[in-house]
């Protein structure tokens, strides 16, 4: 539902002088329009005074929040909620979390933004709204949904730009920013990030961080060492990442050759060129490259053999690509992407009952998996 939409879904209405909702209820000032949530009932001509409750006045402010940035009145709209539901937003940061782990992410965006408009200020609201949409982008690139995966990444990015700029930026957002920028490839950013969360976190003694914190410190310290000593923050690897990316395959594979003749053991450059050949559908030597990765440190990583799988999948080796699949999924059980996979090479090998299995798996983990839904209904008409 569009914000036009939503905004549609409320009445401004002007409560008489004398009109009380109950000895207990909010304070309202009666010369200020009220937003408030239309009932399934109600339309302009029959609207009931007597009826209106305090939940549908606090919906219609939350939508206000949410869709209408320009209003005058935002001010005092957010001193109702403040004064009417004390713990509000910890009500609602809440509820967005676990409509963000039910997969309802359509209500928890209108959550999200509705925090934001309630309180535009808090930081932690606004790193939360970007580790939603990651979480939003990686499900739907999981689906195959490339397109939209890559809008909501643009938003993630954005949304972690701002925790960052903050004037008393958290330490988190560095270090999710960091991992959202390893996903992408791209080093040099994610090299800056993990640098600046460990300078914010330096001082701190190990009994404040915490067990969690702890990890935090020696899991960026890991990465950057990483990026370091394989130079991954190179501007060659970055430039062949962004070129294969836009689909100048054959320039970013000249930058890769280069950057692996003077570091020839960082796996996530064999990687690349596997992933440059296979776009090619150069599968034989795509193959090549995908094994390479492997020995030189890409064996706990699940898209090594998921992409080794589609090569062999490619050039008719179902069983050496069941088998990289299999070994993707111990390391990652609930990745759809690679269900999906072992699914395509049940059809190949002509075992329609295991792929519909694999299939209706994924479902089972993303309803809303376009492409799985698709072959199952292909397979039922089959």
């Amino acid at each position: 539902m569009t914000g036009s939409e939503q905004l549609n879904s409320i009445y401004y209405i002007s409560l008489p002088e004398n009109f009380e909702l109950s000895k207990n209820a909010m304070h309202i000032d009666k010369t200020i329009p009220l937003p408030v949530q239309k009932k399934d009932k109600d339309s302009a001509d029959n609207f009931n005074m007597e009826e209106l409750t305090s939940e549908q006045i606090l919906s219609g402010i939350l939508t206000v929040l949410a869709y209408d940035k320009a209003n005058e009145h935002l001010d005092y709209y957010r001193n109702i909620i403040k004064d009417a539901r004390p713990n509000l937003k910890q009500e609602l940061s809440a509820a967005a979390i676990l409509k963000t782990k039910n997969q309802d992410y359509d209500l928890a965006e209108e959550i999200y933004m509705a925090l934001r408009g309630f309180d535009p200020d808090d930081v932690a609201i606004i790193l939360n709204t970007a580790l939603f949409f990651d979480q939003r982008a990686d499900s739907y690139r999981r689906s195959g949904l490339v397109e939209d995966a890559d809008a909501y990444d643009s938003s993630a990015e954005e949304y972690y730009k701002m925790a960052m700029d903050n004037d008393e930026p958290p330490a988190d957002a560095f270090f999710n920013a960091g991992f959202f920028y390893l996903k992408k490839n791209d080093f040099f950013n994610a090299r800056g990030c993990f640098e600046s969360f460990l300078a914010l976190t330096c001082d701190a003694k190990d009994e404040d961080l915490g067990e969690n914190g702890i990890y935090k410190k020696e899991r960026a310290q890991q990465i950057l060492d990483e990026i370091k000593n394989g130079n991954m923050d190179d501007k060659r690897f970055k430039s062949a990442y962004n070129l294969i990316q836009s689909g100048q395959e054959e320039k970013g594979m000249e930058e890769l050759r280069v950057f692996l003749q003077h570091n020839p053991d960082v796996w996530n450059a064999w990687f690349m060129l596997g992933w440059a050949l296979r776009r090619l559908d150069r599968f034989e030597d795509a193959e090549a490259a995908f094994k390479k990765a492997l020995e030189c440190g890409g064996d706990s990583n699940a898209d090594c053999y998921n992409e080794l799988s589609i090569c062999c999948m490619e050039s008719g080796q179902f069983d050496q690509a069941q088998a990289h699949l299999l070994k993707a999924l111990e390391i990652a059980p609930e990745n759809t992407k690679i269900i999906s996979n072992l699914g395509y090479v049940s059809l190949k090998r002509g075992d329609a009952a295991a792929a519909r299995k694999y299939f209706q798996s994924v479902l089972e983990f993303d309803p809303n998996d376009k492409i799985a839904a698709m072959e199952l209904e292909r397979l039922e008409r089959e």
